[in-house]
């Protein structure tokens, strides 16, 4: 159909070799279930180590916001032992604060400012001679936490 002349030559010469085809071989991968839900977050009640970290993690809040400007000897100990073990960072120990916002999804300098904060705060609402806030955190029906998000003031017993 098409001639081809000898002087087109040069002019097909200078054009690129077409490619090779590319080829694209699909195979089916397996993935287990643990890959597939290990991007997902289980919630703290489903797992009893978690929800024992998370009573853990509970009880320090507690015992930070009670003693927070504690007047005896004991409940000052209370507050700086509570604290030491907000600041510190290891996290060999399965129950050390960087262990447990780990466990539960939580970072732990965001803990830890917001703990800075409310307590600051809350020194200088008692210096000015007003109560202090504390977030009312109970259980509920025995295996779960809850934040009520409602304040509680002025309140100096345990929450248990």
């Amino acid at each position: 159909m098409f001639n081809v002349d000898a002087s087109a030559s040069p002019a097909l010469a200078e054009l690129p070799a077409p490619r090779e085809a590319f080829r694209v071989e699909l195979e089916p991968e397996l993935v287990l279930p643990a890959q597939f839900f290990a991007g997902v977050r289980n919630d703290a009640s489903l797992r009893p180590e978690k929800r024992l970290m998370l009573a853990v993690l509970e009880e320090a809040v507690a015992d930070f916001q009670k003693s927070v400007v504690a007047t005896t000897r004991e409940g000052q100990r209370l507050f700086e032992e509570t604290e030491l073990w907000f600041a510190d960072e290891d996290r060999t120990w399965p129950f050390a604060f960087g262990a447990i916002c780990d466990a539960l999804g939580l970072e732990p300098s965001w803990v830890r400012r917001g703990l800075a904060h409310w307590r600051d705060v809350q020194r200088a609402r008692h210096a000015r001679g007003e109560a202090v806030v504390r977030m009312n955190i109970r259980r509920v029906a025995g295996y779960r936490s809850k934040a009520t998000g409602r304040a509680v003031v002025g309140r100096t017993r345990s929450r248990w």
